[in-house]
């Protein structure tokens, strides 16, 4: 197969369309990003296999594996009766929707029921899931917010669940953003001083300067970093002191929550907040390099959607990456 498709990328929702519409510039489209360097066998990693053009697969050369695999095998796609067609205008939207996009869009957008479009825009966040290894570093700002309706606005039954969470029913969100850099954010259990300095200890470099509130929790990081507060009550900047960066990208996600995906379970609701930091840490990017970015990625990750739902947790236990019950 020739990349010399892949050269003349889309710019435009409208280009994606169109150019995605043929089932061969999918495929070599995405086996340019997942295998620039000659298709391997995703079950044993054996190179150059044979290509079955009629079916659009691959038979695995080697004697102890021979199995066949396509483009779709070992990605968020696998098992997926969708076309790519339809899978690939889909990640232009999302990835390049500075507030998200419903799954009820996307279900009236390409002709697939309500459910098929939720499944597969959670799958596209598992895309979207990035992992960052270096620490962030010069000034970073710390924060938090609280993420839920109120209790008082709340079905009955609806607020017995809730009553279990702290904050009137609301999940505490943690962010930490470097100026001019990237933005991490998780799910915490509570705002005690133990659980937020250890995610500050394990996301920002020794020696950075780090801005936040006056929450008593923040006390203390002095000893490792160049730690400097401010008062809300008073001012919200005091010379470079401020945290106006991550308040507006807090500005940003509950815009996308409220006016988007309205109602969010908390067990998913670090999904929404890959989404969220993948479009704003590649916000200096155009379109399509984000849309780039985002399909190459979509290799050795699956969910099912048993693990979706939470059926393959154990039972009473809504873990939410790795924080706990909340």
């Amino acid at each position: 197969m020739s990349n010399a498709d892949t050269l003349t990328q889309p710019k435009t929702l409208l280009d994606a369309v169109q150019y995605f519409s043929d089932p061969d510039r999918c495929l070599n489209f995405l086996v340019a990003l997942r295998w620039p360097e000659g298709v391997t066998c995703p079950h044993c990693g054996t190179t150059e296999p044979r290509f079955m053009e009629k079916r659009r697969v691959w038979q695995c050369n080697s004697k102890e594996c021979r199995k066949q695999f396509s483009i779709k095998t070992d990605t968020i796609f696998e098992e997926s009766p969708l076309g790519l067609d339809k899978w690939l205008p889909t990640m232009w939207l999302i990835v390049n929707a500075k507030n998200g996009v419903s799954s009820w869009e996307i279900h009236r957008a390409i002709g697939v029921t309500q459910k098929t479009a939720w499944f597969m825009l959670h799958r596209i966040r598992l895309a979207m899931q990035t992992e960052s290894f270096g620490k962030l570093s010069g000034t970073v700002e710390a924060d938090e917010t609280l993420i839920g309706g109120s209790l008082r606005f709340m079905h009955p039954d609806r607020k017995a669940q809730a009553k279990g969470r702290t904050h009137d029913g609301k999940v505490i969100v943690m962010g930490l953003l470097e100026r001019h850099g990237e933005v991490r954010t998780t799910v915490v259990p509570d705002q005690t001083k133990k659980t937020l300095q250890a995610k500050v200890k394990q996301h920002v470099e020794k020696g950075a300067e780090v801005f936040t509130d006056e929450l008593a929790s923040y006390n203390g990081l002095s000893k490792e970093y160049v730690h400097d507060t401010i008062n809300h009550a008073e001012t919200y900047v005091r010379g470079r002191v401020h945290t106006n960066c991550i308040e507006n990208y807090w500005c940003l996600f509950k815009r996308c929550i409220k006016g988007t995906y309205v109602s969010v379970e908390p067990f998913h609701l670090f999904r929404y907040l890959d989404e969220e930091d993948f479009r704003f840490n590649s916000r200096k990017s155009t379109d399509a390099a984000r849309f780039t970015a985002a399909v190459a990625s979509v290799a050795g990750k699956r969910l099912t959607y048993s693990e979706l739902i939470g059926q393959d947790a154990p039972l009473g236990s809504m873990v939410v990456r790795g924080v706990g019950a909340v």
